[in-house]
């Protein structure tokens, strides 16, 4: 992840004269501090104080990188959106807006560019005859767990998928889920417990239509 840095450092400055030209001067301001929530750090930052963004850059670099890197099942591309979203952020910045928490407004970043990344692979794959690999987690080679995992993911329905990584990996609540899926939020209960349901089966071996039990919701959330 340390390569990451240098393309964002140099973003960073730039942001830095936009927010300084855009309040006058950043000098008085309460520097940030590891007790400041992400919406108190955000907003620090789009008025200019960069040492804010460092702080979120901490706390946000892993678990980022784990959202593409398990979508895109390749640790250099995984690590260039990483990078990629928080560039964006950073030129955001000076428009950010604390409506609503910064994880949701993060994710909603990372999934524009995930999805802009696969519309390229698709494009690029009509001309290479192959169809793009794009919504996998990654799989350690030699790992047969991680694999059958792998294999069973890619069974599940595609926004069912996405719900599920969301949920048990990204560690989102519904109402986050929602907002960023732009989906109910009894749409996004039903829909993890469908997913949760077909993994089940799928990571057994009985997948088969007839095999599926009756389970109420609250069995398995």
């Amino acid at each position: 992840m340390h390569n990451l840095l240098p393309a964002i450092g140099l973003n960073l400055m730039a942001a830095k004269r936009i927010t300084m030209d855009r309040s006058g001067t950043n000098s008085g301001a309460a520097m940030p501090d590891a007790e400041s929530s992400d919406e108190q750090l955000m907003t620090a930052f789009s008025r200019g104080e960069t040492d804010a963004f460092g702080e979120l850059f901490a706390r946000y670099k892993q678990p980022l990188f784990g959202y593409f890197w398990r979508r895109v099942a390749d640790r250099a591309q995984a690590e260039e959106l990483t990078q990629e979203a928080f560039v964006a952020v950073i030129r955001a910045a000076p428009r950010y807006e604390p409506s609503a928490r910064f994880r949701t407004y993060l994710y909603a970043i990372a999934l524009k560019i995930l999805q802009a990344y696969r519309r390229k692979a698709a494009f690029r794959a009509t001309f290479m005859g192959s169809l793009p690999d794009h919504a996998e987690p990654a799989a350690e080679s030699g790992m047969v767990t991680q694999l059958l995992m792998r294999e069973a993911l890619r069974s599940l329905d595609a926004m069912d998928r996405e719900i599920l990584l969301l949920r048990e990996f990204e560690q989102l609540s519904y109402a986050e889920i929602a907002e960023l899926l732009h989906l109910p939020v009894n749409t996004v209960r039903s829909r993890l417990f469908r997913a949760r349901m077909a993994l089940r089966e799928l990571l057994s071996g009985d997948a088969s239509p007839g095999s599926r039990e009756t389970k109420r919701p609250e069995e398995v959330l």
